[in-house]
């Protein structure tokens, strides 16, 4: 498959979908699919309480080469550009010879809190003692992941002084294979809580997953050459763009909230837990003590421009909505990937090429110039603007650099009166 697409965001959406088809990408049931969405049938089994449905735009992204595969990359976001601006930043890192990404193993870790112990040094001894029987009774309790290669790999105890006092926490490190691992570790941490108690004499509260997933980080790495992306200049506003997110959090924020533009939008897309791949992404940009941005960039001998990052990933293809969401399902056929590795592998290149687009942007013409291209059809729809009218009056605001609800209402009744 060719990720390559000339002209696909030109396209009336019937088209795009024909595309698609002819290319062995979808269909005719899945067409259906997208048609269909998810039933209330199938969201009251997701959810309680159900009393509808709230839906998203589910688009595609072109142009996408992983470690020598091409991809199209579903993205489930309400933010107009983002869609758009991944595919060209997507573009421009192919002409570099695409992206370089790789995942680490699949390890989350399983917290057991312990307190109320009479010699912390004692029960860490003990636990550490007894991590054998410990990682055995965790293993019989998921064969199936076992049997696919997964299960407890070892165990932690740390000291963690607290304003009730120090607690020592057991660390389950889980090799969870293509599942997020969510189910699968909760269920270890409770399975060993009593033995835990057992063998220290204490009180365990807390048995339940990290979302800090720093042993399970995707990595990508892409040449972005400087003649694609406009000159030295563009190169030069992007390293100034960068420089300014290392010193500073106010920018910091920002720059990585561009970089989950991204990440976000596919975690979404496959049914991951959008909440948890933020909650990691957030608290690994500040594991020095101060808040990172995610990605890094430099020039290379030739002068073009270099662009890494890493990021937590804890993302699945078994489980969850992955499965059970129709669109979900329909998502992760259309990206093609077998593993969650990966899938992470390709949610960091998706992340790095968003946030290459927004410094591109902001480094050149600024970011409102796209932006406001495309959120302006949004601005007409507020508007009140149907049909031709959308377009006629989206292009008016935008050469007149006045992309507002107010004076949409101005242009409509203008071209209505007219």
């Amino acid at each position: 498959m060719d990720s390559r697409i000339s002209g696909f965001y030109k396209l009336p959406l019937g088209e795009r979908l024909k595309v698609l088809k002819n290319m062995g990408v979808l269909s005719d049931l899945d067409l259906r699919t997208l048609e269909e969405g998810l039933s209330v049938d199938q969201a009251e089994k997701m959810i309680e309480n159900v009393a509808g449905l709230f839906q998203l735009p589910l688009g595609v992204a072109t142009n996408y080469q992983v470690n020598g595969r091409d991809y199209l990359v579903p993205m489930v976001t309400e933010e107009a550009s983002v869609v758009a601006a991944s595919s060209n930043a997507a573009k421009i890192a192919r002409a570099g010879g695409g992206f370089k990404a790789v995942c680490s193993d699949p390890i989350m870790v399983g917290q057991i809190q312990l307190t109320g112990l009479t010699s912390i040094s004692r029960a860490k001894k003990t636990l550490l003692d007894s991590k054998e029987e410990l990682i055995e009774h965790a293993n019989n309790q998921d064969p199936v992941l076992v049997r696919h290669g997964g299960g407890v790999r070892d165990i932690e105890v740390r000291e963690v002084d607290t304003l009730r006092g120090t607690m020592l926490v057991l660390h389950l490190l889980v090799d969870v294979r293509d599942a997020m691992g969510a189910n699968a570790v909760n269920t270890m941490a409770e399975s060993i809580a009593p033995k835990v108690e057992e063998k220290t004499k204490g009180k365990v509260y807390l048995r339940i997953i990290s979302n800090y997933a720093v042993k399970r980080t995707a990595k990508s790495k892409a040449v972005f050459p400087k003649d694609a992306l406009g000159g030295e200049a563009v190169v030069e506003g992007i390293l100034n763009a960068w420089a300014l997110s290392q010193a500073d959090v106010y920018r910091a924020v920002t720059h990585n909230k561009g970089v989950m533009n991204g990440v976000s939008a596919v975690v979404c897309a496959t049914g991951n837990d959008t909440r948890a791949v933020e909650a990691g992404c957030h608290s690994f940009a500040s594991r020095s003590g101060e808040y990172k941005p995610l990605t890094a960039y430099y020039q290379n001998d030739e002068g073009d421009l270099v662009g890494e990052i890493e990021i937590p990933c804890p993302v699945g293809l078994v489980g969850g909505a992955t499965r059970s969401h129709p669109i979900a399902r329909l998502a992760v056929k259309i990206l093609g990937v077998k593993s969650a590795n990966q899938l992470g592998e390709v949610i960091a290149s998706v992340g790095l090429a968003q946030n290459l687009a927004a410094l591109k942007a902001l480094g050149s013409e600024g970011i409102q110039r796209g932006h406001m291209s495309l959120h302006a059809k949004n601005i007409a729809i507020q508007a009140g603007a149907e049909g031709a009218l959308i377009d006629q009056v989206a292009k008016i605001m935008v050469l007149d650099k006045k992309v507002r609800e107010d004076y949409a209402r101005e242009i409509l009744a203008r071209l209505k009166r007219d």
